[in-house]
């Protein structure tokens, strides 16, 4: 076997030995004797290879040509439009979601293959692509110049008709998914690069396997407006996508979200607080023990930002918690049981960490009780039992220490008016401060200076339910 024969052997390419041969020979004569036979070979070689790229999400824009190999995960219907040729006016596309282990993109395939693709093209088929990239309406798309069905060939891609979150992957499209609404986002608009205005929102969706981001774009953006936290939805016709390293679900015109009456809940799982370490992206479940005002802020470009601190505890310990922009004005408060998910955890005061929940965390009020399953290997229990009464009713700590002051005095332990000595660890230090012993609350009235985290012993009477202090150290 000659040299033009090995070199064309080791290619994979559509092109024909015969053809092969006549390029080789081409190029031979057009570079006038500055090339000989193998050399020539080389270099056709070269040019048929150009294209071909490891996985999908390799594919530019800026590319010429691709080749590849992917599943079809979904086929479209196919559409006609008019085209100002006479000879041929009416032409047909048909849009077909293609994935593999790296990703998912459209390709449109035009006329003839468009006729074919409804009869021919089943999901689940692997297919030998080449094509042209465009900048399509959710990004990158190829518009395909050859085609064929490679029986041999095999793509780790899930393709099924329901979904659990558990079950997402990078690359699949097509997706049906039942979950419960957790907390949804206000809608943002912005300018495109063709200058037309885009919107989107987010919804956050789990169920018993997991949670995910639901993205909504355009028409169906204004859907997180309508829709509660709580609510069962069924989204339809998603497609997964990667955003720093999670995967979201993303909801575009084909796409909807639909509130089914089924009945899903989400189970969280979260980390203890004392487990937690700096850098960490976790999510974190318990009970507000106290909250700070709200405060604003002018940021360096001159726009106006806002944040407010509160404790989070569970029965490993507890942590501060930051919540900035929009997440400043959630009505949560001490007593509530909440989870909040995907924060950053980061340098804190007095060489503490804390928690930041930015744009890209979310945070979940939970039912009383719910906040108990972490996943430090025990018995799931956060102790959150044992703070007392406040519940997700967004209670003051004022009023828990109200009622258990006043149980405590109907158990007859403590009458009103009798002296009380209460030794506790300071949850709030504002007016007015609150103690926690572990096992309930009480609200103190005092004039001394406190911080947050001190173990105080106060000696006072009980008043109204609150403790008037006499006597703290």
């Amino acid at each position: 076997m000659g040299d033009t024969e090995d070199i064309y052997e080791d290619l994979d390419t559509d092109v024909s030995l015969e053809e092969f041969r006549e390029a080789v020979e081409s190029k031979v004569e057009q570079m006038g004797g500055l090339a000989d036979e193998e050399t020539a070979a080389m270099l056709i070689a070269h040019e048929l290879d150009d294209g071909e790229v490891n996985g999908i999400a390799d594919i530019e824009v800026e590319m010429d040509e691709v080749k590849f190999l992917a599943k079809v995960t979904s086929v479209g219907d196919v559409r006609t439009f008019e085209r100002d040729d006479e000879e041929n006016p009416e032409g047909r596309v048909v849009n077909v979601e293609v994935a593999d282990e790296t990703g998912s993109v459209r390709i449109s395939l035009w006329d003839e293959q468009a006729a074919a693709a409804t009869d021919e093209l089943d999901v689940g088929q692997v297919l030998r692509i080449k094509g042209r990239p465009k900048d399509g309406y959710n990004g990158v798309e190829v518009s395909v110049d050859q085609m064929e069905v490679d029986d041999d060939e095999e793509i780790d891609v899930q393709v099924q008709d329901e979904y659990a979150v558990g079950d997402l992957s990078l690359g699949i499209s097509d997706v049906n998914l039942t979950g419960e609404i957790l907390a949804t986002e206000s809608v943002r608009t912005f300018d495109r690069d063709d200058g037309s205005e885009g919107s989107v929102s987010n919804l956050v969706v789990g169920d018993e396997t997991g949670r995910v981001r639901v993205t909504l774009w355009d028409d169906q953006a204004d859907r997180a407006t309508e829709l509660d936290a709580g609510e069962v939805v069924e989204v339809v016709d998603g497609y997964v996508r990667e955003r720093d390293g999670s995967l979201e679900l993303h909801v575009g015109d084909r796409g909807a979200v639909e509130v089914v009456d089924e009945d899903v809940a989400y189970e969280p799982d979260s980390t203890p607080i004392d487990a937690l370490e700096l850098d960490d992206s976790a999510d974190i479940a318990g009970v507000i023990r106290s909250a700070d005002p709200k405060r604003t802020f002018d940021r360096d470009d001159g726009s106006e930002g806002q944040v407010r601190n509160v404790r989070l505890q569970d029965d490993s310990g507890d942590i501060r918690v930051a919540l900035w922009g929009e997440k400043a004005d959630l009505d949560i408060g001490p007593g509530d049981e909440v989870a909040f998910v995907d924060v950053d955890v980061q340098d804190g005061w007095q060489d503490d960490i804390e928690a930041s929940a930015g744009w890209g965390s979310t945070v979940i009020p939970l039912a009383d009780g719910a906040a108990t399953d972490t996943d430090d290997g025990g018995d799931g229990a956060t102790g959150l039992s044992a703070f007392g009464s406040g519940g997700s009713d967004g209670g003051s700590d004022d009023e828990d220490a109200s009622s258990t002051a006043s149980a405590a005095s109907d158990g007859g332990a403590v009458a009103e008016g009798e002296d009380v000595e209460f030794t506790g660890v300071v949850v709030q230090a504002q007016d007015p401060v609150i103690l926690d012993d572990g096992e309930e609350t009480m609200s103190v009235e005092t004039d001394a200076d406190v911080t947050l985290g001190q173990e105080l012993t106060v000696r006072g009477s009980l008043r109204d339910g609150r403790l008037r202090a006499e006597e703290l150290r």
